[in-house]
C-alpha cells in the first residue's frame, strides 16, 4: 500500500500512557462481579471471560515488545500470560495487565526507535495502540451487559486519527484493506463536536489521508457525528445508517469502504 501521502503523526494531546490505566480501571470495574460467561455481541463467539483475556494478554504482548525495543517484526506471540488460576480472577488479572503496561511504560522513552506495523516507528506507537484496543474493548464489554457507554471526546479524535493513519498499513492483518484502492475519489469524516476532519482518497496503488481544507472540492462521499461515534463506525460498533450519524455524497463509494476497511 501507498502511504507516502499519509502526514506522519505528531505530537498527539492524549497521555496514552496514563489514559491505558484510566480505561483499563473502566473496564475492570465493568467485569467486576458479572457474569463473564455473557456473550458479547460485538465479537461473535466470545463471551466477557474472552473478551478480557484478549485484551489482558495485547496488554502483555506489547509490554514485552516495548521492554524489547524490538527491532523487526517479532517472529513468535508467545508470551507468558500468567493466566488466572480461578474464575473469578479475570477481573484482578486484567488489572495486573495494565500494572505489567505501566512498569513498561516507565522503563521506555516514548521517542525510542522501534519496529512497529503502522505509520510511527516509536515506542509511542505501542502505548497509543494499547489504548484503542482497551477502550474499544471496554465498550463492548458495556454494551454485552447493557451499560451505556461514553468516551472522552479527545480520546475519541485521537482514536479516529490513529485508525485512518494506521490502516493503509494493515494488510499483513486486515488482507481486504488492499481493496482500498482508486482514481482519486475521497471520502471525508468530520466530527461535529469540536476538531476532528480527516480525508481520505482513494488512488490505483493504495489510499492514505490528504490535508481536509476548507474551500477545497467537496468529497465524493461524506460521513460526521460525534467524535466518540465516528470512533465506533470504523471500528464497526456503530453501522453507517445510525439514527446518531450523517452520510452523503456515493453511497456505493461508502459502501466499499465499509466492506474493506475492517480492523
Amino acid at each position: 500500500m501507498n502511504t507516502s501521502d499519509s502526514p506522519t503523526p505528531g505530537p498527539s494531546p492524549v497521555d496514552h500512557r496514563a489514559a491505558v490505566a484510566a480505561e483499563t480501571a473502566r473496564f475492570v470495574a465493568t467485569v467486576t462481579d458479572v457474569d463473564l460467561t455473557t456473550p458479547v455481541p460485538n465479537c461473535p463467539g466470545w463471551t466477557l471471560a474472552d473478551l478480557v483475556r484478549h485484551a489482558g494478554s495485547v496488554q502483555r504482548w506489547f509490554s514485552v515488545l516495548l521492554r524489547t525495543r524490538i527491532q523487526e517484526p517479532p517472529r513468535s506471540r508467545d508470551v507468558d500470560l500468567r493466566l488466572p488460576e480461578r474464575a473469578d480472577g479475570w477481573a484482578a488479572w486484567l488489572a495486573d495487565s495494565a500494572t505489567e503496561a505501566a512498569g513498561a511504560f516507565a522503563a521506555t522513552d516514548p521517542d525510542t526507535p522501534m519496529w512497529a506495523w503502522g505509520a510511527d516507528p516509536h515506542a509511542r506507537f505501542w502505548a497509543r495502540r494499547m489504548l484503542f484496543e482497551t477502550l474499544l474493548h471496554r465498550v463492548d464489554a458495556e454494551q454485552a451487559l447493557g451499560i451505556r457507554s461514553e468516551i472522552d471526546r479527545a480520546l475519541a479524535v485521537d482514536g479516529v486519527d490513529e485508525f485512518l493513519v494506521n490502516l493503509p498499513s494493515a494488510t499483513f492483518f486486515a488482507p481486504k484493506v488492499a481493496n482500498l484502492r482508486g482514481n482519486g475519489e475521497t471520502i471525508r469524516f468530520r466530527s461535529t463536536d469540536g476538531d476532528g476532519d480527516w480525508l481520505i482518497r482513494l488512488r490505483p496503488d493504495g489510499f492514505g489521508l490528504d490535508p481536509a481544507r476548507e474551500g477545497a472540492d467537496a468529497p465524493d462521499a461524506a460521513v460526521q457525528g460525534t467524535a466518540a461515534d465516528l470512533l465506533l463506525l470504523v471500528y464497526g460498533r456503530l453501522p453507517l445508517d445510525a439514527a446518531v450519524l450523517e452520510h452523503t455524497g456515493d453511497r456505493e463509494l461508502l459502501a466499499r469502504w465499509f466492506a474493506n476497511s475492517e480492523f
